[in-house]
């Protein structure tokens, strides 16, 4: 199975980002969108896992203790090489905490952690082909838009099912925040 972990968002925050993914959306763009169902922040990447490692994973994750993570949401952005459209998410001191927490949780079942810095964000498009509409996509960003602040209370263990349609994530396991 397919893993990674990540932080829910909350309704208010799906909806404001559906209103900005639809005033940018074009059937002539290039991208492929993903569905506000699968919007999450990830915490960390475990890729393919097996049943052993998986049997390790979740009491580990289960005993993590950490508090509630207040999510502040920034402008929309892109990743050019990688050819993504994202929502940034700030980086604050206990976010970075508990993805801390999380990768060394994993450390022991297997998962080595990124060797890039953590940059949370939210996947709202990937390019479909070498030519997107991610450079005209730019121009229509809107640099201020504003997103609710909300408390991450969980963070969730998801399987991902790819298909020619894009990705498919199901919940796997809950894990509650806000013992420290």
């Amino acid at each position: 199975m397919r893993l990674f972990i990540g932080i829910p968002l909350a309704a208010a925050v799906i909806d404001e980002l559906k209103a900005a993914t639809s005033r940018l959306h074009s059937s002539a763009d290039g991208l492929r969108w993903t569905a506000p169902e699968s919007w999450h922040i990830t915490l960390q990447f475990l890729g393919n896992t097996d049943p052993e490692q998986y049997t390790c994973l979740v009491p580990r994750l289960r005993a993590l203790h950490s508090p509630p993570v207040s999510i502040s949401l920034e402008a929309l952005g892109c990743f050019d090489r990688a050819g993504i459209l994202f929502a940034g998410v700030r980086l604050t001191p206990e976010l970075l905490l508990l993805q801390e927490r999380v990768t060394t949780a994993t450390q022991p079942c297997g998962f080595a952690p990124e060797s890039r810095p953590y940059q949370p964000h939210i996947t709202l498009a990937r390019a479909k082909g070498q030519k997107s509409g991610l450079g005209e996509l730019k121009a229509k960003i809107r640099r201020l838009q504003d997103f609710t602040r909300f408390v991450a209370h969980e963070f969730l263990l998801y399987e991902s099912f790819l298909s020619s349609a894009g990705a498919r994530y199901e919940v796997r396991e809950r894990f509650s925040l806000g013992r420290s």
